[in-house]
């Protein structure tokens, strides 16, 4: 009888499935038809049938059949039918705006009315988003018109070694020039910009124009082929740009794509156009005045009394205009490089340059709109209008601001206050801003916290904006290098990053998005999770980049970088640029936090007097309370799951751990604070152990960090970011003051198969159990510490694939080791045993390897100072 109703329940699913629904669209559009595809897809992943039309066949239809109709006002909709279909509010629509109405014999029909072409490849995607994470009778009434005008990405480009962009002197610029000439990568960039509902890449760059344009007028500075340095950088360049023609840099190098300035003008035709396609106009935006890649040609500088520079920055501005028809807009920053010119200088030499060049190109093009964008950095938002009023009036230009709204770091507070006296200058002027929203903040790990994002865009000044671009400079959002489990081609950033990319993008066109359909998109792509605890834990997670950033404020990308704890040395007041604990007592909070600063925390304590906002002590427990919410869901995850979730809720918990740390340093700082002002023992007793368990927690992190990434990371403005040498210094917080290191043990990660090292094979060592905290009845030690453990386990793989081989051990020397590892005699990787802190501390280093079925015998030969306490192996992605 079970086995009969089975079937019949089988039955009536399928037949409900079965249900042929008639996709109706206009074939020649191509953002509708990107519309129709989506849909296509969420039909083929539920098993829905369905059949396509064209628009025009509309008419002919039978109305009983269950069908979607994706139409827009541009297309002149007869009005009949949108009287039928009982469509209103018509006139509420503006702008890729899009109308969802439900209509017909059991509310079958579905109609996606469209604005524009835009906005019916908006509705169209809300729709297939609907069909495929719950279902097709899910779809329900509904308008939205976009919040923000603009949605775009702020993207610096390195397009060749001569013609660098800001972030050049890094590993994330040099592991993606080659894919700037890619055409499948600015495919799948676009396609799921779209998807997020972004609007706009903006390309930012010192000097494109060789790279991009041939300027009639100076036809010789035009570069064929794309050259990539092989030399030696440094490890720090000028924080202005300056010097990125170094020698070390320009006499070495390789050709990585031959291809004449012609082929790269269709080329970025080609792409402009593509994002056409999907909605996605182009900006290019500049620093100034820089002139890499001409080389001394024609004697043009970077000396704005030059009339030679002057002229080559206008012709090259008015060449990249009449080049690139789907060229949407031009931007420039008159900063960096004019430190030795007067504000007015600045912007009269950017009006006779871009200004001008411009104004040249619609002379020849008199039907042609453009934006121009002027970025109020280094400059006067009155002396900028009033010197490009002629811009500003022109009728084919859309003039905007720029500014810097949360300065390098979006991941900071909901609150900004920088923008307070912009907003004032132009106020009245009848003029626009586009947001710059800077995250320097997060590169590694995947962060999501929708509920910060939908505050953030809200309480951005909604009567004079534009809109917002989001990334980076000090790193380039291509494909993916820092993960060491990555396939070929290498993923996307932002597919990586999809659910950070996501939130500002579909936040950005409509901030009511409910967590409820977040919840269920992750439920739909990680289907065997609790999706609504998922969603807290990983928002809980990632508020702690604002709130630990939020009171440990180094404004600019080089004066503080959160997932390595450092900035430039000369902020941090260190050798190596971490921020140790007396640099956490003397960096102030963000003003728009109402967080209390550790040195007026201490005074009031001391003075037994209240203070108005968040101390502290609260603060820090408040981070310490998101990381343990975070690490108690992670830590009950079956990881043996696909790849992307499995390292999905590793980065979660590698974020946690990131938390633990920066909350007991706060609360280490803190009390060591108030024993420097009382000399009161026990605030130095209470601060020293609150630095052993933040020294812990760091290696914690950086333990399940290089599990899953390479490390060090080069980058552009704080250097070198190495997880291991920065711990190193987490620990010397300790010892420098007036303490012994105690930091806490890793315990082994829930669900493995953990083999004890004293029931291993082993050779020269010897079981001992003197060092407490060791797991089973001790651990392997050597009797020379010089001396090699030849230990092999003999593990039963129950089904070939990938596993985790989690090694625990603590050290009796602070240094590094290095031991082969051997997967059945053949040697496949090395691993390194590196400083635990104290002897004591244990730890974990983690490798993924392939076994096979059946037994398989794991070996491993580091030296006697390795003191071995089990090998702990899961099972990872089915």
């Amino acid at each position: 009888m079970k086995t009969l109703m089975l079937l019949l329940c089988t039955l009536l699913f399928n037949s409900a499935n079965a249900i042929n629904i008639e996709l109706y669209s206009d074939k020649k559009s191509d953002r509708v038809q990107f519309a129709v595809s989506e849909i296509e897809r969420a039909f083929k992943e539920k098993g829905i049938e369905y059949t396509i039309h064209s628009i025009s066949e509309l008419n002919k239809i039978r109305s009983d059949r269950p069908k979607i109709v994706l139409t827009c006002l541009e297309d002149n909709v007869p009005s009949s039918i949108i009287k039928e279909a009982g469509i209103r509010n018509i006139e509420e629509l503006i702008e890729e705006g899009f109308i969802i109405h439900k209509t017909g014999k059991g509310l079958k029909t579905i109609y996606v009315l469209g604005y524009d072409e835009a906005g019916t490849m908006y509705g169209g995607l809300e729709v297939a988003e609907i069909i495929k994470i719950q279902g097709f009778d899910a779809v329900n009434d509904q308008m939205q018109n976009p919040y923000f005008k603009v949605r775009g990405v702020k993207f610096n480009i390195p397009l060749d070694m001569r013609t660098p962009t800001y972030s050049e002197p890094s590993d994330a610029a040099q592991n993606n020039m080659a894919e700037m000439w890619n055409f499948e990568f600015w495919k799948e960039f676009i396609d799921n910009l779209a998807r997020y509902r972004y609007n706009l890449i903006s390309l930012w760059n010192m000097h494109p124009f060789p790279s991009m344009v041939k300027v009639p007028e100076y036809p010789d500075v035009a570069l064929n082929d794309v050259r990539k340095s092989t030399g030696n950088w440094k490890e720090n360049y000028s924080l202005n740009g300056w010097g990125f023609d170094a020698p070390e840099i320009m006499n070495s190098y390789e050709v990585i794509k031959e291809i004449t300035i012609e082929e790269k003008i269709d080329f970025w035709r080609k792409v402009m156009a593509y994002g056409k396609q999907r909605n996605l106009k182009f900006y290019l935006i500049t620093w100034n005045i820089f002139v890499y890649g001409v080389d001394g040609k024609y004697g043009i500088t970077d000396k704005l009394e030059n009339p030679i520079t002057t002229d080559y920055f206008r012709k090259s501005i008015k060449q990249m205009v009449l080049t690139y028809p789907d060229l949407a807009g031009i931007g420039l920053t008159t900063g960096e490089n004019m430190y030795d010119y007067s504000p007015t200088q600045k912007e009269e030499w950017a009006y006779a340059t871009y200004g001008q060049g411009i104004l040249d190109a619609l002379t020849e093009q008199p039907e042609r709109k453009i934006d121009f964008i002027h970025r109020q950095h280094q400059s006067s938002a009155g002396e900028i209008s009033k010197i490009f009023k002629e811009i500003i009036n022109n009728e084919n230009i859309n003039f905007l601001f720029s500014f810097k709204y949360a300065q390098a770091h979006v991941y900071s507070s909901v609150n900004q206050v920088f923008h307070q006296d912009f907003v004032r200058d132009i106020q009245g002027e009848n003029l626009k801003t586009l947001w710059t929203l800077r995250n320097d903040d997060n590169y590694y790990f995947r962060w999501g916290a929708p509920d910060f994002v939908r505050d953030f865009i809200k309480n951005i000044p909604y009567e004079i904006s534009e809109g917002f671009y989001y990334g980076s400079d000090q790193y380039v959002w291509g494909r993916e290098f820092l993960s060491k489990n990555r396939t070929e081609p290498r993923e996307l950033e932002i597919v990586k990053h999809w659910y950070q990319w996501m939130c500002w993008g579909r936040l950005g066109y409509n901030p009511d998005m409910s967590n409820e359909r977040f919840v269920n998109i992750i439920q739909s792509r990680f289907p065997s999770v609790n999706a609504r605890e998922m969603f807290d834990a990983w928002q809980t997670a990632s508020m702690i980049y604002p709130l630990v950033t939020g009171f440990h404020w180094g404004a600019l990308d080089f004066q503080w970088y959160i997932e390595s704890g450092q900035s430039r040395p000369f902020v941090a007041y260190t050798p190596s640029g971490f921020h140790d604990v007396n640099r956490f007592i003397t960096l102030p909070p963000h003003k728009g936090t109402r967080y209390i600063s550790i040195p007026d925390y201490t005074k009031a304590f001391i003075a037994s007097s209240e203070l108005e906002g968040e101390t502290p002590l609260q603060v820090a427990g408040k981070i310490i309370q998101n990381a343990d919410l975070a690490l108690n869901w992670a830590d009950k995850q079956d990881v043996s799951t696909s790849k992307e979730l499995r390292v999905t809720i590793e980065d979660i918990k590698t974020m946690a751990y990131l938390g633990k740390y920066y909350g007991h340093k706060i609360l280490g700082a803190t009390f060591l604070s108030l024993f420097r002002e009382t000399l009161q023992r026990e605030w130095q007793y209470k601060a020293i152990a609150e630095l052993n368990t933040s020294a812990g927690y760091w290696r914690h992190y950086t333990a399940i960090g290089l599990a899953n990434y390479y490390n060090p990371l080069w980058t552009n403005r704080v250097g070198y970011v190495d997880w291991r040498k920065n711990f190193d210094w987490a620990v010397f917080d300790v010892i420098a003051n007036g303490g012994e290191t105690n930091l806490p043990s890793m315990q082994p990660i829930k669900g493995g198969s953990v083999l004890e090292a004293e029931n291993a094979d082993f050779q020269v060592s010897v079981i001992n159990s003197e060092v407490r905290g060791f797991t089973g009845q001790g651990y392997l030690e050597t009797k020379a510490g010089d001396a090699r453990h030849r230990v092999k386990w003999t593990f039963n793989a129950p089904e070939p694939g990938s596993y985790i081989l989690e090694f625990r051990y603590t050290l009796k020397r602070e240094q590094i080791f290095y031991s082969p590892l051997e997967i059945n005699g053949i040697i496949t990787s090395e691993i390194e045993f590196w400083n635990t802190g104290n002897t004591g501390a244990w730890v974990w280093e983690r490798v993924t390897v392939n076994l096979e079925k059946g037994e398989n015998i794991i070996g491993i030969m580091p030296e006697g100072w390795v003191l071995l306490d089990h090998l702990n192996i899961i099972k990872t992605e089915n």
